[in-house]
């Protein structure tokens, strides 16, 4: 029998600001990246399944914090600015996650939403964005890349 995974690990997610320095961001309600490598079937008139074509990936993320301390305030001048940065997802403490760190770099905010303020709980700051680049390095220290880079 298996022993079942127990989940002990917690994540962190931190910034690189346009000037190359790094921040936490904390706390954080979520953070979402996403990976769409989109390919289709190639068909002829004489039969179906000749090929495959590939379309661009899309590298794209959301991170949702509250609007407590310095962050959001942050995010939101690098979006106004229309600023390239960094962001990435790393284990703080523990060992059960698949990855060892995410790193999308060359980001840009495509949308930052703030949720209204009510006289109840913490208003919350919505990014939305794109990667130009991404690299996953797993738990055994393989790191993978897309899209390649030139002369990579």
């Amino acid at each position: 029998m298996t022993t079942p995974t127990e989940w002990n690990t917690r994540l962190t997610v931190h910034y690189t600001d346009p000037s190359g320095v790094e921040h936490q961001i904390s706390p954080v309600t979520s953070f979402t990246p996403t990976f769409s490598t989109t390919a289709e079937a190639l068909h002829s008139v004489e039969r179906t399944h000749v090929g495959v074509v590939y379309s661009p990936q899309a590298l794209t993320f959301s991170l949702t914090v509250p609007v407590i301390g310095d962050a959001a305030a942050k995010l939101t001048a690098i979006a106004l600015q229309g600023q390239r940065f960094s962001i990435s997802l790393m284990e703080a403490t523990g060992d059960d996650w698949s990855f060892s760190t995410l790193l999308l770099s060359e980001c840009i905010i495509t949308s930052a939403s703030p949720t209204p303020a009510s006289i109840s709980g913490v208003p919350q700051a919505q990014f939305s964005g794109f990667s130009l680049h991404v690299e996953a390095t797993d738990s055994a220290n393989v790191k993978t890349v897309s899209p390649p880079r030139s002369g990579s």
